[in-house]
Parts: structure tokens; C-alpha cells; sequence
């Protein structure tokens, strides 16, 4: 007796549903890849800050007589962040720290130092909106004591 009609290979709307499944699969995977580069470089941006906040810290330990004075003080809400004018190690620091800052974190980036009996507080402020939950006026604060 011959053999009943048997399916041999998948129909042409098998192969359309797996295609669609794998690039449903595709696409979520790019997102998960879009969205790991965008908080990779929020991470970097947050080394990028530490690592600046230690920089004047250095610059500072370095020059600690002006700075017990209170001759690196500098406030973030100064307009634009314009940097400190004057000859003065302390000025030329701050100025350069400022410029730095905004090369590495960007056009908004700007910080604040505040030394009071021995305590010194940095602070820098940047745009991290681009990471998962980022905010536009993100800081880090590190306190030492010179």
C-alpha cells in the first residue's frame, strides 16, 4: 500500500515565522548593545571625574599653603564656568582643571572647591543624561583634608 501524503521539509510559512522570531531575537539584541555602550560611557565619564577631582587635589597638596587660604576656591554657579583670571599658581590650577574638565566631560562640565579649616570639598557636575537613568546635572564630591 502506498505511503499517505508525508510532509517532507517545512513550508515556505515555517521558515517565515523563524525568520520573524530571529529578528525580533536580533533587534532586542542590538538594544541590549545600544544601551550597554551608552552606560559604558557614562562609567568612563564617572573614572574620567574621579580621577580630574584628584588631579586639582594633587595640584593643591602641591601649593598647600594657597590653599589653606582659600586660593583655590571656586564656585560651580560662577557664570558660564569661566575660569579664574590672575597670574597666580592657584588661578592658572583652577583654570586648567575647568578646561580639562570640559574637554573630557563636556561643554557643561564644571566644578567647585571649597576649602575650609584643613577640609576640602571637590566638586564636579557634568550631563549625564545619555546612561539608563542618567541625570542632567550629575556630581561627584570628594572630601580630603590637605
Amino acid at each position: 500500500m502506498p505511503p499517505v501524503n508525508r510532509q517532507q521539509g517545512a513550508s515556505l510559512i515555517e521558515v517565515l515565522v523563524s525568520v520573524v522570531i530571529l529578528a525580533i531575537g536580533l533587534l532586542g539584541m542590538l538594544g541590549l548593545q545600544a544601551a550597554s555602550l551608552r552606560n559604558n560611557q557614562s562609567a568612563s565619564e564617572r573614572t574620567v571625574a574621579v580621577v580630574a577631582s584628584y588631579a586639582i587635589i594633587d595640584a593643591m597638596r602641591a601649593n598647600r599653603t594657597a590653599a589653606l587660604a582659600g586660593a583655590y576656591n571656586y564656585d560651580i554657579d560662577t557664570p558660564n564656568c569661566a575660569p579664574p583670571s590672575g597670574a597666580t599658581q592657584a588661578n592658572l590650577d583652577v583654570a586648567q582643571w575647568l578646561n580639562s574638565l570640559r574637554a573630557d566631560l563636556g561643554p557643561t562640565a564644571c566644578g567647585n572647591i571649597n576649602c575650609l579649616q584643613g577640609v576640602c570639598t571637590v566638586r564636579i557636575r557634568w550631563n549625564d543624561e545619555r546612561a539608563t537613568g542618567g541625570q542632567a546635572a550629575f556630581q561627584i564630591d570628594t572630601e580630603v583634608r590637605l
